[in-house]
């Protein structure tokens, strides 16, 4: 899909083409440049990188431990539970606070809580103890303050990086968390089969005090809310962590580029999530039930997101109609997601698989930073805790539509229509006046005027 504009969304000036076009230093003149912002991006990536590395190779583990030693589907399922839905239920609070507290400082304090948690599992489980719960618990405490550290670091990202950057910094960290896809199951599995699921957590101790130790040289600057001055007299007081919610929600609902852009985030998650969970049971069905067959189909899966984030890490700066690439990207993802369930040779089911990968990097990457740049910093934490509980509960919600009918339907029919589904809510999305206004708001990159902003007129 090119990335250049329509007549609904029309094309700005073009942007910097690399990184070394932006000076380090920022000129008197132009204050919104960020004084050695590469070093600060370059350190916090690579301890990002470290921690996550960490937290994915606890994730396949624990995975493979509790599939080894109880072989139990009900399990598995409960670790899922315990995994994810506390970090979806704190999100909401962790948006909040990273609005209202350092974000630096909530990053280290979640890392630093996770990295206990793991510690004092690891050791009670050395000692012999290794009862079901412990994990479950240890599972729902890691999930807990990764609810409160996702908003904040994704809040964060847009005070160290310049605007016109941010696709292209989104690009990268995309990048990484594909290339972590690939990696961590091969290094998790040298671990645990050599040693055992308590060396795996001791490693990721260790990962998380490293990218504890890189982010504290890490230099961010203060951000300060319109509510921070000390009232006059008679003035209304800061709000309350309830009303500072309740500000996210009416934010969100009150204007427009910032809720269709998340409705169609939510959405293709939504739409996508049964594709990557149900592919693996159409390729046990269709194509054969070898292990290799399964393992390339997520390979493919994960160098086609690892691919789409390269070219938003190298070409991120010229695009120039944001979303036109995001709605580009969508229906292709839907025509692809069809185009699985029709394909009868395994080699185009898994280039398919890879294409989709493409595409939804290539949405989700410029959705961030249209969301980064556009919203405001003072309620960057909130917004991003509502992501976050999109991201969290998206793609299980999918399975509990999809899982069941896939029981009684064959997987094919299900990709078809969960394709057909995509396009056809873009088509609904576009046909919407308001939407289309909205959206072409924010379709420009970043120059020196700030994103417009535009109401929901349907409010």
């Amino acid at each position: 899909m090119s990335a250049h504009g329509t007549d609904e969304f029309p094309d700005p000036a073009p942007s910097p083409t690399t990184m070394d076009d932006l000076p380090d230093e920022t000129p008197d003149e132009t204050p919104d440049e960020m004084p050695g912002w590469k070093r600060n991006v370059a350190i916090f990536l690579t301890g990002q990188t470290i921690s996550l590395l960490g937290s994915m190779l606890v994730q396949f583990a624990v995975m493979w431990h509790l599939t080894i030693v109880t072989q139990s589907g009900s399990v598995l399922m409960l670790s899922i539970v315990f995994g994810m839905l506390p970090q979806a239920f704190m999100s909401i609070f962790g948006g909040v606070w990273a609005d209202r507290h350092s974000r630096k400082l909530l990053i280290i304090g979640a890392d630093s809580a996770i990295a206990t948690i793991t510690l004092a599992l690891a050791l009670l489980m050395l000692s012999g103890v290794d009862d079901l719960w412990l994990i479950y618990v240890a599972l729902a405490v890691r999930s807990t303050f990764a609810g409160i550290q996702t908003p904040a670091v994704n809040a964060m990202v847009p005070q160290i990086v310049p605007a016109p950057q941010l696709i292209r910094i989104n690009g990268i960290n995309q990048s990484i968390q594909s290339g972590m896809m690939l990696l961590a199951p091969v290094v998790a599995a040298a671990i645990y089969a050599s040693f055992d699921i308590v060396a795996v957590f001791f490693v990721d101790v260790v990962t998380a005090v490293l990218g504890i130790g890189m982010l504290l040289l890490v230099t961010v600057p203060r951000l300060v809310r319109h509510d921070d001055a000390a009232p006059e007299d008679g003035a209304p007081q800061k709000p309350s962590y309830f009303g500072d919610l309740a500000a996210g929600v009416r934010y969100i609902r009150g204007h427009g580029a910032v809720k269709w852009l998340m409705t169609i985030f939510a959405t293709t998650m939504v739409l996508i999530g049964a594709p990557s969970y149900l592919t693996p049971l159409m390729v046990t069905r269709t194509f054969g039930e070898e292990v290799w067959k399964l393992t390339t189909n997520e390979v493919f899966w994960a160098a086609g997101m690892l691919a789409g984030g390269l070219a938003m890490a190298f070409v991120g700066t010229r695009v120039t109609n944001r979303v036109a690439l995001i709605v580009g990207s969508t229906l292709a993802a839907g025509v692809f997601t069809a185009g699985l369930g029709l394909s009868t040779n395994m080699w185009v089911f898994f280039v398919l698989g890879l294409l989709i990968g493409v595409t939804f990097t290539l949405m989700s990457a410029p959705s961030m930073a249209i969301l980064q740049e556009t919203v405001e910093p003072e309620m960057q934490g909130r917004v991003f805790g509502f992501v976050g509980i999109v991201m969290t509960v998206a793609m299980p919600l999918s399975m509990v539509v999809f899982g069941p009918l896939a029981d009684r339907y064959s997987v094919q029919v299900l990709l078809v229509v969960a394709g057909a589904l995509l396009v056809a809510f873009v088509a609904a999305v576009l046909s919407v006046p308001s939407a289309r206004r909205s959206l072409a708001a924010i379709a420009r990159p970043a120059t020196d005027e700030p994103a417009e902003v535009v109401p929901d007129p349907a409010r």
